[in-house]
């Protein structure tokens, strides 16, 4: 059983995430508010915090001018203490008192460089990223816990 880390929600596409310390998850579409959200199986996405972490290690060594945070790679939930890399396809997590997400892809393509690609120097979303439906909604907070259902 893992927890939330950080929420992350943004009013527009291609920009990093601010930290929110709640959020609601609407049923069949994601988070409510969120530019990302929406119908199809992309709904929620989720990055781990240890994941975060070793970017940041790696930004210092380089000198980076640009701060590494949860949300910066525009994922809506940063988790801790959950192996998002052993969760397949059709896995449940339980978020919080009522909420389920349905893992639907892991990982994401990239076309192009995006935004957070050019602003970071790099996207780990397409290797560590992992993407839900929201089955359940409800809301949740910073600290919840989250974890297989």
């Amino acid at each position: 059983m893992g927890k939330i880390y950080s929420i992350n929600h943004s009013a527009a596409k291609g920009v990093p995430k601010e930290n929110v310390p709640k959020a609601v998850l609407v049923k069949g579409f994601g988070i409510a508010g969120d530019a990302h959200a929406g119908t199809d199986i992309r709904q929620v996405s989720l990055l781990d915090m240890e994941s975060v972490r070793g970017q940041i290690a790696d930004a210092r060594t380089k000198n980076a001018s640009v701060e590494i945070r949860p949300g910066i790679y525009a994922e809506n939930i940063t988790t801790e203490g959950v192996n998002l890399a052993a969760l397949k396809i059709g896995d449940r997590l339980r978020i919080g008192k009522t909420a389920v997400l349905r893992i639907s892809k892991i990982g994401k393509e990239c076309h192009s460089r995006c935004a957070i690609y050019h602003q970071v120097g790099d996207c780990i979303m397409p290797r560590k990223g992992i993407f839900a439906e929201v089955e359940e909604g409800g809301e949740i907070a910073v600290g919840d816990s989250i974890g297989l259902y």
